[in-house]
């Protein structure tokens, strides 16, 4: 079966963008998709709740790799808040669409997204729940 890849799509499957692990990352997530096999690992870095760099590995097609690659290119700069709501159609247009039985692959890289900021949440959740804790202490302290 033959299918009919854009040109952008082609060009990231052959050059992937920001493939690789970072060093020391702030969060690190893996999603995979049991029916076709792809799998995707992401790691982040994050700064003052900005996306500063975000890699990936990929095992799966040309669509999986294409779909990644420009996802993390589209999602670097941003804030987590608006990386949260990356909608995946924004993919499917960027690479000039997708036959229709790879659009998964998009999902799946917006699934790896928001999975990966949720670990970086979790993560650091700890650090914000010490603060707040200071802060109603301080508070309470106050108040007398």
């Amino acid at each position: 079966m033959s299918l009919n890849y854009s040109k952008k799509t082609m060009e990231h499957f052959r050059n992937p963008r920001n493939i690789g692990e970072i060093k020391n990352p702030d969060a690190r997530a893996q999603v995979g998709n049991m029916v076709c096999g792809d799998q995707l690992s992401f790691t982040i870095k994050v700064k003052d709740e900005i996306i500063k760099d975000i890699k990936f590995l990929s095992f799966g097609c040309a669509s999986n790799i294409a779909t990644a690659s420009v996802m993390t290119e589209m999602v670097k700069g941003m804030t987590l808040e608006q990386a949260k709501k990356f909608d995946w159609n924004k993919i499917v247009a960027k690479l000039n669409g997708l036959p229709k039985q790879k659009i998964h692959c998009s999902v799946l890289s917006v699934e790896g997204l928001q999975k990966v900021i949720l670990e970086y949440e979790k993560k650091h959740q700890k650090n914000t729940k010490i603060i707040n804790k200071k802060t109603v202490a301080k508070k309470a302290t106050t108040k007398k």
